[in-house]
């Protein structure tokens, strides 16, 4: 009940995509779910699928959670704005606390910043929350350009 469908979850995300008419590889960076638990990895492989990338390929994919906690239903609203404050700004946040990484994640460790990472030239993030009973949601926020 409380882990999400991993086929849930890769539909949700190929979704969100072709929804807003950009490819995977556009996607520079993803503000994910990542709750630091058993479920992390199957997340983060989820992702891979979904976007049809290999983990040297991936964007890189960081938790505001890290930061601040799980806000239960509050989590996604802040992680928005997180992830459209590091859109505007042209940086993507460390995550915390995740230096002893999980095995299974150990081919993304390149991709997992965990100190500040400058990208001046970010133009789309990814955002997902992945919940209880399989409601799943994903937004891409892209960069207004003239």
């Amino acid at each position: 009940m409380s882990a999400p469908n991993p086929e849930g979850v890769r539909r949700c995300i190929r979704s969100a995509v072709e929804s807003c008419g950009i490819r995977p590889e556009e996607i520079d960076a993803i503000n994910g779910h990542l709750t630091a638990t058993f479920a992390d990895p199957h997340e983060v492989e989820s992702w891979s699928a979904a976007l049809g990338l290999p983990p040297s390929k991936m964007p890189l994919i960081h938790a505001t959670k890290s930061l601040i906690g799980h806000a239960l239903g509050a989590a996604g609203g802040i992680e928005c704005v997180a992830s459209v404050l590091e859109l505007h700004e042209g940086f993507v946040h460390g995550s915390m606390n995740c230096e002893d990484l999980h095995p299974a994640l150990a081919a993304y460790a390149d991709r997992i910043p965990h100190t500040t990472a400058v990208l001046p030239n970010m133009k789309v993030i990814a955002k997902a929350s992945f919940g209880f009973g399989d409601v799943n949601a994903c937004i891409i926020f892209r960069k207004f350009e003239n």
